[in-house]
């Protein structure tokens, strides 16, 4: 077999992409803008940790290392623990570091064949329309072009690098009308510790976000400031950021990693009964939620800082944005070494900034926004032909169209991995991986264009109905189980993956129970 794929990428899924398709006999060649793998964790905040307990967010084939004790190991240790499966699996040799994809054109049927396919790439099967994709490189060190031709591609840039979101101002009330800086939290991350430090040292700060990422450098900033320059951390919507995985001493994976939580969820594509089953658990469901509520509430004292959301946790947990509170950080809230400002909208001023209606701006001399990526338009870019473009967004009131959260039913030859989120994004990657592998190797075939199109649309509706307004977040939720059942019977794996009847209903599923098909 000589097919080659172009995998674009070498954060966690396009490192476990590049192993998977070399499992099945395949060429891959994987396209790195930056000089080492690692993805997101190539760069963090010195305080960022592993959001999600270890166990969990582990290669199913190659566990922690034993030196690693804790369950929320720092940026660093995460680094250098993808670094080393990279390393274990001689990985390093097919990537082509410093090298930006430009973009990716196919080369084979015209767009009006491919709109009248009634099967993805004409058959169903991933080299079935016989085309090729023209890969445009570019090499960061010398400024030199390259073309690469190749069968198929999978396209793993993530959702969170590369393309900063920044806030839209009415004129002269962006950050051109201030006389401090203004830096995205890409910025900041990308300055080593020690620089980073400086860099905020006698500063007033104003931190603009709620987020992970928002409540590090916050943090960050009180450690160098104190009490005599406070932090100030403007949100939006407060959330439900848990203190930890233990709610009132109970496992919240146990809550909502195993089967019977998943039966208090209406599922997409479930039958009668489990549907009559998730209407007569939702007393239950609703339980579960307040449960974890209160004791988020109890534990970072919500109630008297006024940050209580006014969302549910399984909403939280359906959007994925589920984040761990930085130790401590609700105690300098209290002790003044960060300031709390609910803000819906702001501009900015010349000495700092405005929130909507107020009189006195919020004085500052350095703002830092937290406002994440537009990893959508990154993704669309990526695509020269503008078909494919309106085929890779979609509708704009729908989350992104991907069956089995990696296939795009009109656009042939091509998987996208690592763009849909879960709680456990490397366990949920690897397990995407692998159907992709076999898919590749011909062990299915996939369903007509208008079946998974269809599919899409009932994903798309559970996500609405427990999303809410985070719905165009591209997340399976809390559906890990019923998900990779799906990927499992495509790929004629056994589903139920543990030993005795309590175990497979009460039991939190994690990647170590797919080391084996």
């Amino acid at each position: 077999m000589d097919r080659k794929v172009a995998i674009i990428g070498a954060g966690i899924s396009g490192l476990l992409a590049c192993k998977y398709t070399l499992s099945k006999g395949f060429h891959p060649i994987v396209f790195e803008s930056q000089s080492t793998v690692g993805g997101v964790w190539t760069k963090t905040v010195e305080t960022t940790k592993l959001q999600t307990p270890k166990p969990v967010y582990q290669f199913s084939d190659f566990p922690w290392p034993e030196s690693v004790s804790e369950d929320f190991p720092d940026g660093q240790k995460v680094f250098d623990y993808v670094n080393g499966y990279a390393k274990h699996f001689d990985l390093v040799k097919h990537i082509k570091f410093n090298t930006k994809v430009v973009g990716i054109e196919f080369e084979g049927p015209n767009d009006e064949e491919i709109q009248a396919w009634s099967l993805w790439g004409c058959n169903g099967e991933p080299f079935g329309s016989k085309g090729k994709w023209k890969v445009v490189v570019e090499d960061l060190v010398t400024l030199s072009t390259e073309i690469y031709n190749v069968d198929f591609v999978i396209v793993c840039v993530g959702r969170f690098s590369g393309l900063p979101n920044i806030p839209e101002f009415p004129p002269k009330k962006g950050p051109e009308a201030f006389d401090g800086k203004v830096i995205h939290s890409m910025e900041y991350a990308a300055m080593d510790h020690k620089q980073a430090a400086e860099f905020v040292k006698g500063k007033r700060v104003i931190v603009v976000g709620f987020q992970k990422s928002a409540l590090d450098i916050a943090v960050e900033c009180s450690a160098a400031n104190g009490k005599e320059d406070p932090c100030t951390v403007l949100y939006r919507t407060a959330h439900w950021n848990v203190p930890d995985y233990l709610p009132w001493g109970f496992s919240l994976a146990h809550m909502y990693l195993s089967r019977f939580s998943e039966l208090m969820v209406h599922k997409p594509g479930e039958g009668l009964l489990l549907s009559l089953l998730a209407t007569i658990l939702t007393p239950l469901r609703y339980a579960y939620s307040k449960f974890v509520e209160s004791d988020i509430k109890k534990k970072l004292r919500l109630e008297k800082h006024g940050m209580v959301p006014t969302h549910s946790f399984l909403k939280e947990i359906s959007s994925c944005l589920i984040s761990t509170v930085p130790e401590k950080f609700y105690d300098k809230v209290e002790n003044g070494e960060i300031k709390l400002k609910k803000a819906p909208s702001f501009s900015f001023c010349n000495n700092g900034v405005l929130v909507e209606g107020e009189t006195s701006p919020i004085e500052a001399d350095l703002v830092i926004l937290a406002t994440g990526f537009k990893g959508e338009k990154k993704l669309k870019h990526i695509f020269m032909s503008q078909t494919f473009q309106d085929y890779i967004t979609g509708s704009p009131d729908a989350a992104l169209p991907l069956y089995r959260e990696c296939i795009q039913p009109r656009i042939p030859q091509l998987a996208v991995i690592g763009f849909s989120e879960s709680i456990s994004n490397i366990f949920t990657s690897e397990m995407r991986c692998r159907w992709v592998a076999e898919l590749l190797d011909g062990t299915f075939k996939l369903p007509s264009i208008k079946d998974m199109e269809k599919n899409i649309k009932e994903w798309d509706e559970y996500l609405k109905q427990y999303s809410g307004g985070y719905y165009r977040r591209k997340c399976i939720g809390a559906l890990h189980i019923w998900y990779n059942d799906q990927l499992c019977k495509d790929m004629a794996w056994k589903p139920r993956r543990k030993k005795g009847f309590f175990a497979e209903l009460f039991e939190p599923y994690g990647p170590m129970d797919y080391v084996s098909n």
